[in-house]
């Protein structure tokens, strides 16, 4: 969404109060999260829906308006029914529709026996971390890669005696390099569309910095010298997996995203129709499966999108984007290095407080691409430090999804798997010192 220029008073009474409905739905996710927590529920931080946390903040921002009922609710739909927030729906429904329809087919499974059983003994660990890459890359989700993996990962770990949260850490590693470079990824979607780039030229950001953060873990986990024989799924079908592999290759070859999207359902109805029982009549109702599962994320990212058009209207985002630049300013660093902290450090705290990455992307966009703006940074670049921090921050919260799941696969504490997720720290590391090495390089 276009962000105007700072108002003349961003510190103003009504720019800080601008910023009190976000505050409200942060207070309420969270206080409801850490009470069931407290309470000892599973998944404490996912039993209430985000959307019906941001309801609200909703009312509350246009309570706040100095508008007329009628012109703030057009205000509210107007943000709403951005193109940036319509065209990730649409994305968010066939990214689903895709996942839902080559799990029916035997894809995951397939994809996943066919990376294991080439894994030699002495390289289990790097291996699983690879694999895990590639199916959250071609899958765009870390969640569903974990999911896939988990009980895999547990059987390797029982079958080898490799330590436990050692494998979840590793395959939480690979779960979040993969989702970060995923073309289908929801945190992609929102990235590009925020910051207003190719997905192609993202991809191409990240992979400049996810590389040598890979390679560092790799050599890493060799090093380790764990070995063990993995637990392989048996009676899968090779070919199943071919559509993960055609849409990397299209995805990366530019090929626009919706056809790609749609390429990857049909040639999974197709090929598990030909090679499998599943049957024309499942199509539809798989297609529709998967709609439903992107749900809440699409019901979020509309009311989001409503709720930062007031808030921008109101001042908060000129309020917010003041005091990271003051910030900025008070360390008296370089501003492209500036900036380029400014959005991590905007992100990071934001996803935080939000455990969701995609969530996060969606509020921090237009305060992240004035800052990389007003910095000169590139919007490939600006999309993938968003994507990088926010997919760090969600691989190390232990209220966040990944490990939630992962730690109940495992029966492990969340905690205890945050010290095993070395991709998470050093990717981190490596965004950062980019920042210094790209100035000194400009300069």
């Amino acid at each position: 969404m276009q962000t105007p220029p700072p108002s003349s008073n961003p510190y103003s009474t009504t720019a800080k109060l601008a910023l009190l409905p976000l505050l409200t739905f942060l207070v309420l996710f969270l206080g409801v999260g850490f009470y069931y927590q407290a309470q000892g529920v599973e998944y404490a931080f996912y039993q209430l829906p985000s959307p019906s946390a941001l309801l609200p903040a909703v009312i509350l921002a246009v309570l706040l308006s100095k508008e007329t009922l009628t012109e703030t609710m057009a205000r509210y739909i107007e943000g709403a029914g951005h193109s940036n927030i319509i065209t990730m729906c649409f994305i968010y429904l066939l990214a689903g529709a895709f996942s839902s329809v080559a799990k029916a087919t035997g894809g995951v499974d397939a994809t996943v026996s066919l990376g294991l059983s080439i894994i030699p003994a002495q390289f289990i660990l790097p291996g699983l971390f690879l694999i895990a890459g590639f199916i959250a890359t071609a899958m765009g989700t870390s969640m569903g890669t974990l999911a896939a993996l988990g009980p895999v990962g547990l059987g390797v770990a029982q079958a080898t005696g490799i330590e436990p949260a050692l494998v979840a850490g590793v395959l939480v590693s690979g779960a979040i390099f993969g989702d970060n470079l995923s073309i289908i990824s929801d945190t992609t979607i929102a990235a590009t569309r925020t910051q207003g780039c190719e997905m192609r030229d993202k991809f191409k950001a990240n992979l400049h910095l996810a590389l040598p953060a890979a390679f560092i873990v790799i050599v890493l986990l060799i090093t380790l010298g764990e070995t063990g024989e993995a637990n392989i799924p048996q009676g899968t079908n090779a070919w199943l997996a071919l559509p993960y592999l055609l849409i990397l290759v299209l995805a990366v070859s530019g090929v626009n995203v919706f056809a790609v999207l749609v390429i990857g359902i049909l040639t999974s109805a197709i090929i598990g129709m030909s090679m499998t029982e599943y049957e024309l009549a499942s199509v539809g109702q798989d297609v529709y499966s998967g709609f439903g599962q992107m749900q809440e994320i699409m019901i979020l990212s509309l009311m989001l999108g409503g709720l930062s058009e007031l808030m921008r209207q109101q001042g908060g985002i000129d309020f917010l984007l003041g005091a990271i630049s003051k910030l900025i300013r008070a360390l008296s660093l370089p501003i492209k290095i500036g900036n380029s902290l400014g959005i991590a450090v905007l992100i990071s705290a934001l996803n935080v407080c939000i455990a969701n990455n995609t969530v996060s992307i969606i509020v921090a966009g237009s305060t992240a691409k004035a800052l990389a703006e007003q910095g000169g940074i590139e919007p490939k670049r600006s999309a993938s430090l968003l994507d990088i921090f926010a997919c760090v921050v969600q691989g190390l919260i232990p209220y966040g999804g990944q490990l939630l799941i992962i730690g109940a696969t495992f029966s492990l504490s969340p905690v205890d798997v945050i010290p095993y997720s070395f991709y998470c720290f050093i990717l981190a590391g490596v965004t950062l010192l980019s920042f210094v090495w790209r100035a000194k390089k400009e300069r």
